[in-house]
Parts: structure tokens; sequence; C-alpha cells
């Protein structure tokens, strides 16, 4: 006897899967399991800002990043649990699936944003008191968060074989990488200084621009459901971003650290002997530091547009 396949049978207010119902516009939906993962979302978010928040432990950029990401994640949490809780989803101008998993996959990479960079930019620079204990637990809180957010990415995304959104796929979540990795970039080249010098620095920070404009236009088309209004097929489309960010990316791996880190364009090479680094200043993030981070994060975001090219030469060239 043949089993049978999981259906699943979507209305504007109750979702169910066969083997998992899922009740949604009704409190019922809080005691599933993904109610719960989220439930738990906003109590670990809401335990860390307001855990910093009554230190006064966020002072400087790297607090305030780290305060601006739980509050963020804490409010669209709450937004989509009031969403499910109405039965609201149908009115929603995104689909729904879409916009979930994308806030989801955003919420799980701030949250590990701030379980690493606040303690080490922030919590260690603190004396020993409550202040300090309060930093730790908000940071143990972070952590507990991104791992409830990215369990729900691994639950809600999509399965070999299954038709779905295209942000529940991996090019769609490689997407929402390759968009927080430009951000933090954005962060760490906020001082003009790092890059004014030299036209090749400058062609980097327009490689950085470039690229996470055109990814975050690929996300908000699929959002808003509006692919079709591309002048080309969007596998193509997404095939020809992805060749051109890895071109662009490539160079901007090749030039930021040449310019950065060699001494004959006047800049140090080593930590060591850069006077901004012996300031043990838990509110700012040393120049050279800043320039190495910009280096790794350059790597990691070239990978992400590999995989992405990959994925999207696979839909487009291979046939299933």
């Amino acid at each position: 006897m043949t089993a049978a396949m999981p259906v699943t049978v979507t209305h504007p207010t109750v979702t169910t899967t066969v083997g998992s119902p899922t009740v949604i516009g009704s409190p019922r939906a809080l005691t599933q399991p993904l109610g719960l993962l989220r439930l738990l979302q906003l109590v670990s978010t809401c335990m860390a800002f307001s855990l910093v928040a009554s230190a006064g432990a966020w002072r400087g950029h790297m607090g305030n990043w780290s305060m601006f990401t739980w509050c963020f994640c804490f409010a669209v949490t709450l937004v989509i649990l009031l969403v499910e809780l109405g039965g609201f989803q149908a009115r929603f101008p995104f689909f729904w699936r879409n916009f979930t998993i994308t806030i989801a996959c955003y919420a799980a990479l701030l949250c590990l944003s701030a379980s690493i960079i606040y303690p080490i930019t922030y919590v260690q620079f603190l004396s020993h008191g409550p202040s300090r204990d309060q930093a730790i637990a908000a940071t143990a809180f972070s952590g507990i968060a991104c791992l409830a957010y990215a369990t729900e990415v691994a639950w809600t995304r999509a399965r070999p074989g299954e038709i779905t959104g295209y942000m529940a796929s991996e090019p769609g979540l490689l997407k929402v990488l390759e968009t927080f990795v430009a951000c933090l970039i954005f962060v760490f080249i906020s001082s003009p200084y790092l890059y004014h010098n030299w036209l090749a620095l400058e062609w980097c920070v327009a490689v950085y621009a470039l690229c996470f404009v055109l990814a975050a236009l690929t996300i908000l088309l699929n959002l808003g459901h509006c692919t079709n209004m591309l002048p080309i097929p969007f596998h193509g489309f997404l095939l020809g971003l992805a060749l051109l960010s890895v071109l662009l990316y490539a160079t901007a791996l090749v030039l930021w650290p040449l310019y950065q880190f060699n001494e004959n364009y006047g800049v140090q090479s080593w930590r060591a002997r850069d006077v901004s680094c012996r300031d043990r200043n838990p509110y700012l993030v040393c120049i050279w530091d800043r320039r190495l981070a910009v280096t790794i994060l350059t790597a990691v975001n070239l990978l992400a547009y590999v995989g992405d090219l990959v994925y999207s030469a696979h839909l487009v060239f291979v046939k299933v």
C-alpha cells in the first residue's frame, strides 16, 4: 500500500497540513510547535533588550547595533504573531510564507551578529558587577533567540521537490545572507576615511552598494509577486545577477586587502602598529579591525554569490 503524501490546504484563516495541523486565527495557534517557537523568540529578544536597557549597557555603535537588533526582532515577531492570531494573512500584501521565512532568516543573522559583536566589543570592557551580569545574561538570551529563529528557518524552508515560494528555497535564503552581509560591510565602512583616498577602494564600495541594491530588489520583487514585471524570465535574471555579482565581488576581494594592508599605500599592515588599536575603547572598533572585518565579509559574500550562481545555473540549464 502506497503511503499518502502530505497535502497542504490553505484557507484565509486556517492552514492544515495533513499529519501536522496548524490552527490559525485563534489563540490555539500559539499552542502549535511553530507558535511556541515564536513565543520563545518573543520572550528571548524581550529579555535581551530589557536587561541591557535596565543596566544602561548599550552605549556606542556596537551597543546601538545590538539594541536595534533585539528591538527589531521583537517587534516583527510580535507583528507576525498578531497577524496569525487574527487570521489576517490573506490581507497581507506579501505571500505569507515568503515573508515569515525571510524575517526569520534576517532575525537569525541579526541575533547571531549581536551575540558575537556585543560580548567582544562591549561586555568584556564592563567592570564586574550587576551591569556586567545583566549584559552577559542578555547575550545568552540573544543566543537563544538566534537558535529559535534558525530553527524556524529549518522547519519552514522548502524541501526537495516541494513547490513553494522563492524565498523559502536555498537561493532565496542566500539572497537574505548576501544583503545582510552587505549591511554589515556598510556598518564597518561608515567612516569615509577608510576608502576615500584611493579610486580602487571607492570602486569596492560601489560594488558593495550595487550588489546590495540588486539583491534587495530581487527579494522585494519576490515578496510582492512582481517577478512578471521583468523583461526577461526570472531564472535568467537570477543567473545574470549572480554572475555579475561574483565578478564584481572577485575584484573587491582582490583590491580591498591589497590597498588596506599594503604599506606602499600608506597603511599599517600589522595591527600592533595601528595607533587606533592601542586604545581599548569599548565604544569604537579600531581602523585595522574594520579593514579586516570588511575583507572577511567580502570573502563570505563572494562565497554566497558563488553558491547562488551554482543554484541559478542549475535552474536554467539542468532539466529536472
